[in-house]
């Protein structure tokens, strides 16, 4: 069944409506400018209201793809002409469903005649109908709504054409048929959304160029108007580049565009009087060389017209002119003027009048005379030296030398310095700005390189530097806010004791004034016939009983207390004995004198036997009296025992070779364990001190921060024992020879009190870390403790939460006047029985947002509970005690560097007890801390009926942690809930499909392309046939080309060399 045709109505009928402001009466209007009024159509339905009408008019418009000045226009319209229209366009939609309003019936139809490859077989009138069927589709695709395009680009329409044009023999390609299927995709691009699919599709543009091939007039203009206009969209203008490349393959053309110049130049048969073709092929000529690139760059313009005047386009042009026509001259005339006027800025380039690209003499001297006396000016002669011996016979290879030569030069001209080539690139893979680059010179790279290495090496030498005087400025500064707040908190605390101590002693003197007040009346007691002595105050004290000779008794209060003894306990005992041995036990017996054993010494050092060696007064009664070793000497190769037990290692393998030369290599002591040393070089390496530098360091309590925390605690590792010192001891007239970790255990060793020096200095770095990990927890448990003291929307919580669980409970668990506050993490486990996803909490959370507001932000007086509930009592108390131990250890090694002389740069003493004063104080401030906390957290435990000797603050804060998250989920969930329900609601009252379609149209609209400036591409087919598009160019050149006539006039007699004269 054909398809019946549509009327040629499109949008057009609505805009009658603009006119007058009388009663509104819609009228048609044909495609020709002739008005053809119909009947008034009075809608049969009422008017909604203005929002449901505006509504229903937004989604008509929306279906039509005007452009915005449209739009607002239609939106001006009183609201009786927007119903009138409504009406109408519904109307003409009932009346046109049917089979041929759904774009799955082309699409069939299509593929049906697709299929059907030939004409042959068919009659003439099966041929017209199919022609019919392809003409409604194009009338379709411009006249039905909106979603009509949408479904049939959905389903893949584009394609189904593109493949009938692929597949059509030669009588279908001469058809009508053909004209018809161009004429589809004009009218599909005739739209935003069909054209930027249209634009998108990767064969679409090449498909359309091979219509080209045709000797059907009509159809290579329809072609030509098509590729024309996308010239102009942005984007475009590669693309047809592309399309006409793709087209010289498909057709076996000698250079591209050749087809059109051979188009342009018939003049015998149909082609004599063809002006339209001509036309068609002379405005796309000219938008292929004015748009894209061309717009901007005269390199792009002057390299893409030499291509057709390569082709013989100039005699052509000369001989279009006998046409006569006007339009066709409009485009001979805008070719040739932009001709002329890039010309003349090539040669203004130079310096010259007119440049004669014919002449190869004229265009050499031209390019020598700008590059003389150049840098460039020997690779130009070198260019020219190596083209003389290019090779130039006729057979072979010869043209693709000059070819690739010529394409490495289009390149260098035309790609910009992205790397972006406007014209389809001469060469692929050939990026021009990156080859420049890799041809700088070799030696300033060198040069550079050298140049910024040596700057590394600098950079990273200040760095370190830098780095090294931060860390030294940071403890300084650390040192000096701590110092700060120390002497502050000790002010605060003697004005605080001053304040108590005169206190104290303003009662001790009322004390002793009465004291003698009492001691004089006894006296007078004591005197024959004196006055009875007043009975005591009641609650005071009795006076002490008369001294003889009558001296009053010393008040019992009277002066100042003791001062309080200074921290620290008492000093150490002294440190172990010098190294040169114990000496025995006191009141040992010494026993009869030993016989002084006669033992062999080795020529080399050997390693040493670790072994506890017996003491001498121990070996009374013993196996080891009756056992002589110097009978052993005798057995024994000591030679072999040497050799294989030295204590030199050698860093080379000795060969015979070195002896007979004399060569002596260089051997290391080493007494101490292989894997220990190892560890103990690897920690040096990383150090990067001499012993010196360390030695020094330790001495002065590392003033200058040369060692950071992290290696002081691996040198704790390498602490010499006793066992290493001993052998170091005994080797110390090797010490030059010593490996590098036994020389420094040595020099370790040589500082008094090595170990305990160490410990102090890491301690005393590290103290202000650790103290300052224990404030925050201290702090954290004695503000949290105060929170949930004094919360008032937490109580009122606990209330709602008690009436809820009264008002649920019945019997036993019921009538309660209070409840653990554990069971607050047992709300949520009850559940709604209207909803399961609902329970007891987010319950709890609605009432209290309508009747307690204040109370949902409960988590707001709370914010130190999360903090706590991490806090771990058991584990505070231990880093208090181990603070606490280290200070005390360190105090006493004070008290032991102080009964000692001290050597020079050694800066124990004043380091440490600068320290010792600051760390003091702040440790007594933290225990301060600690013990409020604790009477803070007791109370707060007890506040809430629980058992304060069992609780932990991880395990009481954590209660009422995880009931605030569980709160704050809750709540957002009430919040999802309450959106998911608007959404519900709103999606009730709108249509998703709609709406979608709507934002997918109004997005497509937002896209359209700068260049449619109209917003129709039949305007730019329009404009583009007619010349007007170029019309501004070519009056800004007449312009240009008077303005120079006339000063060349005045300047000189020589006439200016043009192609046209105006």
């Amino acid at each position: 069944m054909a398809p019946r045709k549509r009327s040629g109505r499109g949008i057009s009928f609505i805009f009658c409506c603009f006119r007058g402001s009388d009663h509104p009466e819609i009228t048609y209007r044909l495609r020709n400018d002739s008005n053809f009024a119909l009947q008034t159509m009075e809608p049969a339905l009422p008017m909604p209201h203005s929002e449901e009408l505006d509504a229903m008019f937004s989604e008509l418009v929306d279906e039509l793809d005007l452009s915005d000045k449209h739009r607002e226009a239609m939106f001006a319209l009183p609201a009786e002409k927007k119903w009138q229209i409504y009406c109408s366009k519904k109307k003409e939609q009932e009346e046109n469903k049917g089979a041929t309003s759904w774009p799955e019936f082309y699409i069939d139809q299509l593929n049906s005649m697709a299929a059907r490859k030939t004409l042959l077989a068919l009659e003439k009138e099966d041929e017209e109908e199919r022609n019919k069927t392809i003409e409604s589709l194009k009338t379709a695709l411009r006249t039905q709504p909106m979603r009509f395009v949408t479904r049939f680009i959905d389903l893949d329409g584009l394609t189904c054409i593109l493949n009938f044009l692929k597949s059509m023999d030669y009588e279908t390609t001469e058809s009508q048929i053909h004209t018809s299927l161009i004429g589809c995709i004009k009218a599909l691009m005739n739209n935003s959304q069909g054209r930027a699919h249209v634009l998108s599709h990767t064969e679409s543009i090449n498909i359309i160029a091979q219509s080209l091939s045709t000797e059907n007039i009509k159809t290579k203009v329809a072609v030509l108007e098509i590729m024309g206009a996308v010239c102009l969209v942005p984007g475009g203008h590669k693309k047809i580049l592309e399309a006409m490349l793709h087209y010289q393959k498909f057709a076996c053309e000698r250079t591209r565009f050749q087809t059109l110049l051979n188009d342009l130049d018939r003049s015998t048969g149909r082609y004599r009087d063809e002006v339209n073709l001509k036309t068609a092929i002379m405005s796309f000529i000219n938008a292929v060389l004015s748009q894209g690139a061309g717009a901007v760059s005269l390199e792009f313009r002057v390299h893409l017209r030499y291509e057709f005047l390569m082709l013989g386009i100039q005699p052509v042009i000369d001989k279009l002119r006998s046409h006569d026509n006007a339009t066709l001259d409009r485009h001979l005339d805008f070719f040739e003027m932009l001709r002329n006027e890039d010309e003349l800025e090539l040669s203004k380039r130079f310096d010259a009048v007119h440049i004669d690209t014919k002449s190869a003499s004229q265009m050499f001297d031209l390019i020598r005379k700008k590059m003389n006396h150049t840098e460039a000016y020997p690779h130009f002669i070198s260019v020219l030296h190596h083209c003389l011996q290019m090779p130039h016979k006729r057979s072979g290879n010869t043209m693709q030398y000059w070819l690739l030569l010529d394409r490495i030069v289009q390149q260098i001209v035309l790609q910009n310095d992205k790397g972006h080539d406007p014209d389809v690139a001469p060469l692929e893979n050939f990026n021009v700005k990156n080859v420049v680059r890799m041809l700088v010179n070799e030696n300033e790279v060198k040069q550079w390189k050298e140049q910024a290495e040596k700057m590394r090496k600098e950079h990273s030498e200040l760095q370190q530097k830098l780095e090294k005087k931060e860390r030294e400025c940071d403890a300084k500064t650390q040192e000096k806010e701590e110092m700060m707040q120390t002497l502050n908190k000790m002010k605060e605390k003697l004005e605080k004791e001053a304040c108590e101590h005169k206190q104290a002693k303003q009662q001790v003197s009322e004390l002793s004034t009465r004291l003698h007040d009492l001691s004089t009346r006894a006296s007078f007691s004591s005197i024959p016939g004196g006055p009875p002595p007043p009975p005591g105050a009641p609650g005071g004290p009795l006076p002490p009983p008369p001294l003889p000779c009558g001296i009053p008794p010393p008040p019992p209060l009277g002066g100042m207390p003791p001062p309080p003894p200074p921290p620290g306990g008492p000093p150490p005992p002294p440190g172990p004995p010098p190294l040169g041995g114990a000496p025995p036990p006191p009141g040992a017996p010494l026993g009869p004198a030993m016989k002084r054993k006669n033992i062999p010494q080795p020529s080399n050092p050997l390693k040493s036997f670790n072994w506890a060696k017996l003491p001498e007064n121990k070996l009374e009664g013993t196996l080891w009296t009756e056992v002589d070793d110097a009978k052993v000497f005798k057995v024994l190769e000591l030679d072999d025992i040497e050799k294989t037990f030295s204590a030199y290692q050698r860093q080379q393998k000795e060969t015979d070779n070195d002896d007979t030369l004399g060569s002596k290599k260089v051997k290391e002591l080493s007494v101490v364990d292989g894997r220990r040393a190892q560890n103990c070089n690897i920690l040096l390496s990383r150090l990067k001190l001499t012993n010196e530098e360390i030695k020094r360091a330790i001495l002065t309590m590392d003033e200058q921060e040369d060692l950071p925390k992290d290696m002081l605690e691996q040198l704790l590792k390498f602490v010499p024992e006793k066992s290493d010192i001993d052998l170091l001891e005994e080797h110390k007239h090797e010490l030059d020879r010593m490996a590098k970790a036994d020389r420094f255990l040595y020099e370790m060793s040589r500082i008094n009190h090595y170990q305990q020096r160490l410990q102090s200095l890491y301690f005393k770095k590290k103290f202000a870390e650790r103290v300052g990990e224990v404030k925050p927890k201290v702090e954290a448990l004695r503000v949290a403790s105060k929170e949930v003291l004094q919360s008032r929307n937490f109580k009122q919580l606990l209330e709602v939460v008690l009436a809820f669980g009264n008002y649920m409970n019945k019997g036993q668990r019921g009538n309660a006047y209070g409840f653990k506050v554990s069971s607050l993490n047992k709300i949520a486990d009850t559940k709604s029985s209207i909803d399961k996803n609902i329970t007891l909490l987010h319950y709890l959370i609605t009432i209290l947002e309508k009747k307690y507001p204040k109370v949902v932000a409960f988590h707001e007086d709370l914010q130190n509970v999360p903090i706590a509930a991490k806090v771990n009592m058991t584990e505070l108390d231990k880093e208090i005690s181990n603070l606490r131990s280290g200070l005390k250890n360190v105090e006493s090694e004070l008290e032991f560097q102080k009964s000692k002389s001290s050597q020079s740069g050694d800066k124990f003493v004043s380091v440490v007890s600068q320290f010792i004063t600051v760390a003091s104080f702040s440790f007594s401030d933290v225990e301060d801390s600690l013990t409020e906390a604790k009477e803070l957290f007791y109370r707060a435990v007890k506040h809430f009926g629980e058992d304060a000797n069992k609780m932990q603050p991880d395990e009481f804060f954590g209660i009422f942690d995880q009931f605030l998250q569980s709160f704050s989920e809750a709540k957002q969930e009430n919040e999802n809930m309450r959106r998911r329900k608007e959404e519900e609601e709103r999606r009730v009252r709108m249509e998703a499909q709609l709406k979608e379609q709507r934002e997918k149209e109004r997005k497509s609209r937002k896209a359209k392309e700068n260049g449619e400036e109209d917003g129709e591409f039949d305007d730019l087919v329009s404009a583009l046939r007619s010349g007007e598009v170029f019309d501004k160019d070519l009056s800004k050149m007449k312009r240009n080309r008077k303005r120079i006539n006339s000063q060349v006039t005045e300047n000189s007699r020589e006439r200016p060399v043009t192609k046209l004269n105006f």
